[in-house]
């Protein structure tokens, strides 16, 4: 029958599947409720679907899953009770953070307030040593008041100790050796050094990132080994099983239960890989990518064909200093629930009803109304046909959870639910501005990529809103984050501090600076089943001018020749000047931190493209109904996505139904179906 992939997103509401049959690039989907309590569950139900269709287990040789469970864990503050060793003298870095409060708009926020400690104070402990910023050892470890110290932890039912030492990304001996000594005192206690998680310069940024991989790692080593074994309950043996990473690449089971904190976007990344692949096969080079799920829209750029990367980022207001798909999230899904205060107003979010009770619709037990209800209430969603008609919905159920928000306020259930979505869509707006035209980028230039169970619900009106040039709906809009990990490879990131002035460094010392990383990396991957010819490197400098407290990356080609450096201080300068507007070209530059991407790359499946079939617009139509457009309601069809052939356009008010999604286009858009089968769908006057 042929070899197998099977990729899987786990969301709040379902989980998605992809299954890719290898010798025939056949691809199938499926989606099944999540399991909230244990998300294994739905995984193994998921392969189960698989095999029940007479696929042996030992075919399928590729598992990849985006998921969710350290995300979950860090933003509901699940995590494990942690403890954090510093150097003496220095544990009020935690606490202090960068300043009194972040920068950016909360500056202007009279009501912020920080996150809680992940580790409270009376688990902050002390550790008498000191290395100096030279990496020279200026006080030795004392060992015998560290041991004195992790017997008090002891009776504290710690489960995992960060352990952030000053400059011990220069000299790691130190942290080394206090891991070997809780090993002694504090058996089973899991152990994450920041000289092995993030071993770059800034103490507090290190700091935050080890201790937040610190609170999550038991949680997700544990999660994992759980999904091990029931992949081997069901009879997956693959060695090739992978989780999905936040920047953009995969790692294996094991390296990932060791790097917790890398998971963190692991969701929402599978789709950023998949709309830079429909960047080749549509053309389109500027998209806003749009993935709105049951409980959360992640939004993010792609520009020229490339998604942005940033080299640290706030998850919860929490900092991670470790490369990251630039992906802002806000809680707008097809499960947010709608009320009126105690004030008469109408709130929507960022309350969700989940997977349980869900919306009123799965007459699961939800009441209140949530966006998914009003959807379906404003026709755009059918009662018999949602999830391939596999999942019939409650219109009766939707109309009455829609009238607790309508009555209190005075307004017809039609009004109230137009205007839920109204509020959601805006909010949902905002989240795209904040990306794009904030930043200097002009939307009249981007296409908006809709994706996930409810994106292209919603995109049309976004798109249109704020005057984007149309939209795209790709074939799988449903399971798109999981197809795009079909499409990832493995990635590994690498980095180390070391601050030189660039005018006093060699070409040739750079060249010796990255041996080692190169090293580990080729080491790390052959280990992983990579030969060198599946295997290539990405570098790059992070630089600053001298006294400037933060850097630009700047890629750097494979060899620097002789003058090469001069060549990469020019590119820093124009870098500078495109990100913040000057440049200061007389001024020394430093470099800060050397910087290394080794990519292991899968074989690729080749995704096919369709021929007309000869089907009229007439065939795709499944049925007509009444659906709410601005406050007038109109008789619109309904077209069946399978039966829609390629080259056929169709303008809206209209709806495309699939197992997968529904997709709105709205009154004054025109819908058309490429070779690939993506709906492109333009904007009248755009």
């Amino acid at each position: 029958m042929g070899q197998y992939r099977v990729t899987v997103d786990t969301g709040g509401t379902f989980s998605d599947f992809v299954y890719v049959n290898e010798d025939t690039d056949e691809v199938t989907i499926a989606k099944i409720p999540s399991t909230p309590d244990d998300p294994s569950k739905a995984i193994r139900a998921g392969v189960q679907l698989l095999i029940d269709k007479g696929v042996p287990p030992s075919d399928i040789r590729y598992f990849c899953h985006g998921t969710t469970v350290g995300t979950n864990a860090l933003l509901e503050g699940k995590g494990v009770r942690t403890a954090l060793l510093v150097t003496e003298g220095f544990r009020g870095i935690y606490e202090v953070q960068e300043q009194s409060r972040p920068h950016g708009s909360v500056i202007f926020d009279i009501m912020y307030d920080r996150p809680a400690l992940l580790v409270p104070a009376n688990l902050t402990c002390e550790v008498p040593e000191r290395v100096s910023f030279k990496g020279e050892v200026l006080k030795e470890l004392d060992e015998e008041t560290l041991r004195q110290t992790l017997r008090k932890l002891a009776l504290k039912d710690v489960q995992s100790i960060a352990v952030c030492l000053l400059f011990s990304f220069l000299h790691p001996q130190h942290e080394q050796r206090v891991r070997d000594i809780i090993g002694e005192e504090l058996p089973g206690v899991s152990v994450s050094l920041s000289s092995e998680v993030i071993p770059q310069i800034r103490e507090y940024y290190r700091l935050s990132t080890t201790v937040i991989n610190a609170y999550l790692q038991p949680i997700l080593a544990r999660y994992i080994a759980n999904l091990d074994d029931r992949l081997a309950q069901a009879g997956v043996e693959t060695k090739q099983k992978y989780i999905m990473q936040s920047n953009g690449g995969m790692a294996t089971f094991s390296a990932t239960a060791k790097k917790a904190v890398a998971t963190v976007l692991s969701g929402p990344a599978g789709g950023i890989t998949a709309a830079v692949h429909a960047c080749r096969t549509t053309g389109a080079q500027n998209l806003v990518t749009f993935d709105m799920g049951g409980t959360s829209c992640d939004v993010a750029l792609i520009k020229d064909g490339e998604p942005s990367i940033a080299t640290r980022g706030k998850i919860d207001g929490r900092d991670i200093a470790l490369p990251m798909i630039g992906i802002n999230t806000v809680s707008a899904g097809g499960g947010t629930l709608a009320r009126v205060d105690r004030f008469g107003i109408l709130e929507v979010g960022p309350e969700s009803a989940g997977a349980v009770p869900g919306p009123a619709c799965y007459s699961r037990g939800g009441e209140q109304p949530t966006i998914t209800d009003c959807n379906l209430v404003l026709g755009y969603l059918g009662e018999d046909n949602f999830l391939g008609g596999g999942m019939p919905l409650d219109k009766a159920a939707a109309m009455r959870a829609v009238e607790t928000v309508a009555k209190p306020l005075g307004m017809d259930v039609m009004d109230a639910a137009e205007g839920i979505v109204r509020i959601i869509n805006v909010k949902m707006q905002e989240a795209v501005k904040a990306i794009s035209t904030m930043r200097g980028h002009n939307l009249q230039e981007f296409m908006l990529l809709g994706f996930g169970g409810a994106g292209p619900l919603h995109a049309g009106r976004i798109a249109a809103d704020l005057g984007m040039a149309g939209i795209i709906v790709p074939l799988y809009p449903g399971v798109y984050s999981a197809m795009g990990l079909v499409m990832s490879d493995v990635k590994h990131d690498y980095i180390r501090s070391r601050l030189s002035n660039i005018a006093e460094v060699r070409e040739n010392e750079v060249e010796d600076q990255f041996e080692s990383l190169v090293q580990d990396a080729h080491s790390e991957l052959q280990a992983e089943g990579f030969d060198t010819t599946q295997i290539s490197i990405e570098r790059s400098l992070d630089m600053r001018y001298a006294g400037q407290g933060y850097e630009i990356t700047v890629p750097i080609p494979d060899q620097l020749s002789e003058g090469g450096l001069a060549q990469v201080r020019a590119e820093f300068d124009e870098a500078h000047r495109q990100t913040f507007g000057h440049t200061a070209p007389d001024q020394p530059v430093e470099i800060v931190s050397y910087r290394l991407r080794s990519v292991g790359r899968v074989p690729p499946v080749n995704l096919p493209s369709f021929e007309p079939q000869g089907l009229s617009l007439e065939d795709a139509i499944r049925e007509h109904r009444p659906m709410r457009f601005d406050k007038h309601t109109l008789e619109c069809p309904v077209y069946q996505r399978e039966k829609l052939d390629v080259g056929v356009s169709f303008t809206g008010p209209a709806v495309v139904d699939q197992l997968d999604c529904t997709t709105v286009v709205f009154p004054g858009q025109t819908a058309r179906v490429d070779s690939h089968k993506n709906l492109v769908i333009t904007i009248e006057g755009g």
